[in-house]
């Protein structure tokens, strides 16, 4: 079963899936009235990317392992 995990590489941080390649890549611009409603912006778009995502479309590569 795939989760949602934070993974720091040298040169990325941030969320991705724990069974293949996929990262969430947040928009440049956040939107929102507040801090609150800019983060819950921000996990919404990030669940919802999560969870529609395809391993298939985004098998690991060679050089890449499991974070978990």
């Amino acid at each position: 079963m795939r989760r949602m995990v934070w993974v720091e590489k040298e040169r990325f941080g941030g969320w991705a899936c724990s069974e293949c390649a996929w990262v969430f890549k947040p928009p440049e611009w956040a939107t929102g009235k507040s801090i609150a409603e800019l983060a819950e912006n921000y996990e919404r778009e990030r669940n919802t990317e999560f969870s529609s995502h395809v391993c298939a479309d985004h098998p690991k590569g060679a050089s890449q392992s499991k974070s978990t």
